[in-house]
């Protein structure tokens, strides 16, 4: 009964192949106005890749259209730990971090009695972060992470360490994640995620953290209330 583990994302439209039809339709009919890329959600194994690659080759050859972009969202752990298979047929790779930290910690994100526990800074989230990403950049492809931590000043440098390729955030974090990404050096990004990856509790997280996230509000931004 629980509906994060039920028909979501690739699995609902697999099972109603009718629903993903007509959004690719929608989709594709849409490309000749600029560049489309598909994402598709919730994928844990090959197989629903395969199906959902094969329904996209379909609907091309119905609408006479040219191939586009093609990529999966990394939201559970079993597609972070098959990045390495994925990164070979995938044009690229988005994680979501919301829901990929919900199912590694087996932590309800909306449970307010959970919210300090369910932390996408638990090293057992970044290192399937770091898998994902060293598997996207083996096979020259890249990945964003979308998601509250992709604008939490705390991990945006460790996002930046680890080697994420793009941030997706809301509109109004936008000035502040940008600031902050100017101002970090790699090495300082990399040191940082070494650690956290190393971390064993939430209070041995170094004062160089806070350093760090502070840089995201400058005087000048933060007299915007940014």
């Amino acid at each position: 009964e629980n509906p994060f583990l039920g028909q979501r994302g690739i699995r609902l439209c697999l099972a109603r192949p009718e629903l993903l039809r007509t959004q690719l339709r929608a989709l594709l009919r849409a490309s000749s106005y600029g560049k489309l890329r598909i994402m598709f959600p919730m994928i844990t194994n090959f197989e629903d890749w395969t199906a959902a690659k094969r329904m996209v080759a379909e609907v091309q050859h119905e609408l006479k259209v040219g191939p586009v972009e093609l990529g999966i969202m990394i939201e559970v752990p079993a597609a972070a730990l098959l990045a390495s298979v994925f990164a070979r047929e995938v044009d690229f790779f988005s994680i979501g971090t919301n829901d990929l930290t919900q199912y590694t910690l087996a932590m309800d994100r909306t449970n307010p009695a959970l919210s300090e526990q369910a932390d996408g800074l638990n090293p057992a989230v970044l290192t399937l972060i770091e898998r994902t990403v060293k598997a996207a950049h083996s096979a020259g492809k890249w990945t964003g992470v979308c998601g509250e931590l992709a604008a939490n000043p705390l991990a945006v440098p460790i996002l930046v360490g680890l080697g994420v390729d793009e941030l997706s955030c809301s509109v109004p974090a936008i000035p502040a994640v940008k600031a902050q990404v100017r101002t970090l050096a790699r090495s300082t990004a990399e040191h940082l995620a070494a650690q956290a990856l190393a971390q064993q509790t939430r209070q041995s997280r170094p004062v160089a953290w806070v350093d760090a996230a502070g840089l995201v509000y400058p005087p000048a931004l933060e007299a915007q209330g940014v």
